[in-house]
């Protein structure tokens, strides 16, 4: 299979090249904006797992919501087909509402949902070309209706809300191509980004034993759902 895979360098994201990448026989297509790391997963995956393919695509995902973009011509110099896209790039940055600043709301709605957005829609030719592929975007808890909410997160959480609605959307507008869409709410996990916002807290789960999950979903979870937004998280509710 030809996946693609954002937000690729860290955290979950680098971990789910590995999974893919040891699972064997896959094309993964890593992006991220740090080539360095990249590089580094490439050649950790090539020789420990040769039967797979990582292909580095450095591009700072931001820019794919420029009409000049050349991601996606980019994209058809590695392939014209994707089976699988995991929308794993995310941007959270904690603080009280009264006070947030404009150009981080801007920021987080742009990583968390327009770039997600951009990205499927750009993707549909080569999604089209799958027997049946399959979206998976990443959201979290904080967005899902119902569950426990934090202080501080209120843009993070409405982006991801927001990509939730999507995703409902998206997954009966696209189902005549075999197209499935859905949408795995995660809970605390321990990568860069939670540490970043949550100094010394420790998560219950660990980015390795998230992409494990995640990995096994995306390869198998369209047999079985569409269109659903589905909590995985240790907490209740």
């Amino acid at each position: 299979m030809t996946i693609l895979i954002t937000g690729a360098s860290r955290g979950i994201g680098y971990e789910l090249v590995k999974q893919f990448a040891a699972a064997g026989h896959h094309k993964i297509i890593a992006v991220s904006r740090d080539s360095e790391k990249l590089n580094r997963l490439q050649t950790f995956c090539n020789r420990e797992f040769p039967d797979s393919e990582v292909v580095p695509f450095p591009f700072d995902l931001e820019n794919i919501l420029k009409p000049e973009t050349q991601f996606f011509h980019e994209l058809t110099l590695i392939t014209n087909r994707i089976d699988i896209l995991i929308n794993n790039a995310g941007y959270l940055k904690k603080s009280d509402f009264e006070t947030f600043d404009s150009a981080n709301a801007a920021k987080i709605f742009n990583i968390n949902f327009f770039v997600a957005s951009e990205l499927i829609r750009g993707l549909l030719p080569f999604l089209k070309k799958s027997e049946k592929s399959h979206i998976v975007n990443i959201g979290s808890m904080g967005g899902f209706q119902g569950s426990s909410k934090f202080a501080g997160l209120a843009y993070y959480s409405a982006s991801k809300a927001a990509l939730a609605a999507l995703t409902e959307c998206l997954a009966e507008e696209l189902k005549p191509f075999r197209i499935s869409v859905n949408m795995l709410a995660l809970g605390a996990v321990q990568t860069e980004m939670l540490a970043e916002a949550f100094p010394g807290y420790e998560a219950p789960v660990t980015a390795e034993k998230m992409a494990t999950f995640i990995a096994d979903f995306a390869l198998n979870g369209n047999h079985f759902f569409n269109g659903k937004i589905l909590p995985v998280s240790l907490s209740t509710p």
